[in-house]
């Protein structure tokens, strides 16, 4: 379901409608079909909402970059560039961002972008319903001082708060779009395509034609974009064999062979974690979650080399810490903090009260395959926790989200900062910390986090990550390693942060 980024990117979401391939060239094309410049692009889920103040991110940029906009924009190695915002600096106090706008800027359907577009932008997406609305919390007031400067006042100092406005909250829709009973279907952004709504699908294919107005005409390599939904895994392992797509996401691990196998190359990235979020730390739901004894006892139990042969086909690498193995809080000691010890799990279970197990409801979906559910409910059945799965559907997400469950397992995105991860999963109002709990030591942590620097940054970073595998927040299984395919004719280049490479990152040869 980020960053990244996750924005969030899930295992739940694989499996909606499957299309049925596009004609086209081979892996031998020169990153379009024959004769043309059109960049064939295969999404691996299907867009929820083009509303900016829905979007998501992750693999969505495939369907969200074509038409809009960023106000800041980020390099494949993170570094921050300019966007639709051409300048920008903080006050002494880290609470005050000044925003200077690109001049000349017009959205498709002739509206000018303006300051006050820009602060109502930014003011839905916090009180919008994205996944990612938490990233825009500490921002008090978004307002125009003048017809190109934006000041943003923040409750607090934020160290990720520029990352954001380089993704969906910082995405810029037209003032048209606000008010729009078609705003889900029919975007209007300053970006280089429009969406082209009598050759699309929706949920199927979305194709994307260049604009003639485009301001930063360099950064656009095709004149046609078409955005083919292979949901189902076995009609994109066909697409890819079939030559059909010059550029694919992947659904699941095990797809990379079938990939290069028909001439396509693998772009691997570790950026999401596979597991179990363990939300209920207070005991509200679930009381022997409450209990830090309990949640150890659960991390004891999963023999994470085998649920990585198991589930990902060899395709990850086993951890017990959810922060990046490129970020600031990374200790490459804790992937092993809970070695499989199932008696250590069952003695841990005893000491806290519950020598013969429980039982511990958890959501299940279509989307996953049931095996899957199956070498979980095993793992934890054999120190004697007993798992019931509850069937969903399209309420999964709600559900979750709502603090339906004290626990469930789950692919989050790992933030390639300390305070990113703070922000999605862990503080009171993050969006995965589906119960909302707060822990006052966590919260000091995070509070001098937000305002540290350097060194000092680094240290708390690792105190803050040393501190959640400790107090077993997750049951983190393994590093997924996702992928992104490009064949012969396309050249790549991965975004550090993200799931997939950001559409001016890919270009014919």
């Amino acid at each position: 379901m980020h960053s990244r980024k996750l924005t969030v990117v899930a295992t739940a979401l694989a499996g909606l409608l499957a299309l049925s391939a596009c004609s086209g060239g081979g892996t031998g094309s020169t990153g379009s079909s024959e004769g043309s410049k059109t960049l064939r692009y295969g999404a691996a889920a299907t867009l929820a909402s083009f509303a900016p103040w829905e979007a998501r991110w992750a693999g969505d940029v495939a369907f969200l970059q074509p038409v809009y906009d960023t106000l800041l924009r980020a390099a494949p190695d993170g570094t921050l560039e300019e966007g639709l915002a051409t300048d920008w600096s903080w006050d002494d106090s880290l609470t005050k961002l000044t925003l200077t706008l690109r001049d000349g800027v017009t959205f498709s359907d002739g509206e000018a972008f303006t300051a006050e577009v820009a602060a109502g932008n930014l003011t839905r997406f916090r009180d919008g319903t994205s996944d990612n609305s938490s990233f825009l919390t500490a921002m008090s007031s978004a307002e125009a001082v003048d017809d190109k400067t934006v000041l943003i006042t923040l409750s607090a100092p934020d160290p990720a708060f520029l990352v954001y406005l380089s993704q969906n909250a910082g995405l810029q829709g037209s003032p048209a779009m606000w008010d729009s009973a078609d705003a889900k279907t029919d975007p209007i952004g300053t970006g280089p395509y429009e969406l082209d709504q009598s050759k699309t699908v929706v949920g199927s294919s979305y194709v994307f034609d260049k604009r003639d107005d485009y301001w930063d005409e360099d950064s656009v390599h095709y004149d046609e974009i078409v955005v083919n939904v292979y949901s189902d895994a076995t009609a994109l392992v066909n697409a890819l064999k079939g030559g059909q797509v010059d550029v694919s996401a992947s659904n699941i691990p095990t797809q990379i062979p079938d990939a290069q196998a028909a001439g396509y190359t693998a772009n691997t990235t570790e950026l999401n974690w596979a597991g179990f979020l363990l939300t209920d730390r207070n005991g509200t739901i679930n009381p022997a979650m409450g209990d830090v004894r309990v949640r150890q006892a659960i991390n004891y139990a999963l023999d994470r080399e085998a649920l990585v042969s198991a589930l990902a086909a060899g395709y990850g690498t086993p951890t017990t810490q959810v922060f990046s193995a490129a970020g600031d809080a990374f200790e490459a000691d804790l992937d092993n903090r809970y070695p499989y010890d199932p008696e250590k799990a069952k003695s841990l279970l005893t000491d806290a009260g519950y020598p013969d197990g429980f039982t511990l409801v958890m959501p299940r979906n279509n989307f996953v395959p049931d095996s899957e559910f199956a070498i979980y409910a095993e793992q934890l059945a054999a120190v004697g926790i007993s798992v019931q799965w509850e069937q969903t559907g399209e309420d999964l997400f709600p559900k979750m989200l709502g603090g339906t469950w004290a626990a469930f397992p789950f692919q989050l995105q790992s933030d390639p900062t300390a305070w990113q991860t703070l922000q999605l999963s862990m503080l009171p109002y993050s969006t995965w910390n589906t119960s909302h709990v707060a822990d006052p030591e966590l919260d000091a942590l995070a509070a001098r986090l937000q305002v540290a620097q350097g060194d000092e940054a680094t240290a708390l970073a690792q105190q803050i990550n040393e501190w959640i595998v400790e107090q077993a927040w997750f049951a983190p299984v393994y590093r997924a390693q996702s992928a992104f395919f490009s064949n012969a004719g396309t050249q790549v280049v991965m975004q550090t942060d993200n799931i997939a490479p950001y559409l001016w990152n890919i270009q014919p040869k």
